[in-house]
């Protein structure tokens, strides 16, 4: 099992996380390609992160996203207290805020299996299992990434977790946000990954309560260090 470094990063800005993701991203890929030249007595142990966070109110665009998708301008975000920023990830524009688990796992794929779609699959099902477990069943939506409920009926599709990654050098960064506690109406601001006609939803919405958000982190966690054979150190 690969070890790998779980930090909770608790409320943070975006930027900051963003940036701190960049320098952990850049470690490993260049810890990767250094390692490639020399024996392998001598080569460093990989480092693999998994960041867990929550982020103050912030739309975020992938690099594949239109920016007609944020329907604020800047004096709209001002007003609600929200912050805009275009990142490196792939997919459409989503919301960030309090109450929303946001997990960044820094892995090398290389040492777990070289294969994206896989990859994305498995953040779906640790968010599904999890979701599992407080007696909601989740699936996937035709054509989409991310996890939702009642994909199987287009009127009552929801969406519960985004997912949007970036890789190189089979290293990944960015990952998924899951709607626990979240403050939904600030998604009444974009159109959320680009899709016009479905909803978003959240765990303490379909449940009618508040969750506690250190159990579903931690169960989280549990799901996704059994699907990728991880342990956290």
């Amino acid at each position: 099992m690969q070890p790998v470094l779980f930090r909770d990063l608790g409320l943070i800005d975006y930027k900051e996380a963003w940036e701190y993701q960049e320098k952990l991203f850049q470690e490993l890929i260049e810890r990767k390609l250094k390692n490639r030249s020399l024996s392998p007595d001598e080569q460093e142990q990989q480092v693999h992160y998994l960041l867990f966070c929550e982020h103050p109110h912030v739309y975020t665009l992938g690099r594949s996203g239109d920016e007609n998708n944020l329907l604020l301008d800047e004096e709209g975000l001002k007003s609600i207290d929200a912050t805009f920023y275009k990142n490196n990830r792939g997919g459409d524009i989503t919301y960030h805020g309090p109450g929303q688990i946001v997990g960044y796992p820094i892995l090398d794929l290389d040492l777990f299996f070289t294969d994206i779609h896989k990859y994305l699959r498995f953040l779906e099902e640790a968010i599904i299992l999890t979701l599992k477990e407080y007696g909601i069943s989740a699936g996937r939506y035709p054509g989409y990434t991310g996890v939702w409920l009642d994909a199987e009926d287009e009127k009552r599709a929801r969406k519960i977790c985004a997912i949007g990654v970036r890789t190189s050098r089979w290293v990944t960064m960015h990952g998924f946000a899951f709607n626990v506690n979240s403050n939904l109406s600030y998604f009444g601001n974009i159109v959320p990954c680009g899709i016009e006609d479905k909803s978003v939803t959240s765990l303490s919405k379909e449940l009618g309560a508040p969750q506690n958000m250190e159990e579903v982190k931690l169960k989280v966690r549990i799901h996704l260090a059994n699907l990728f054979g991880m342990h956290f150190v």
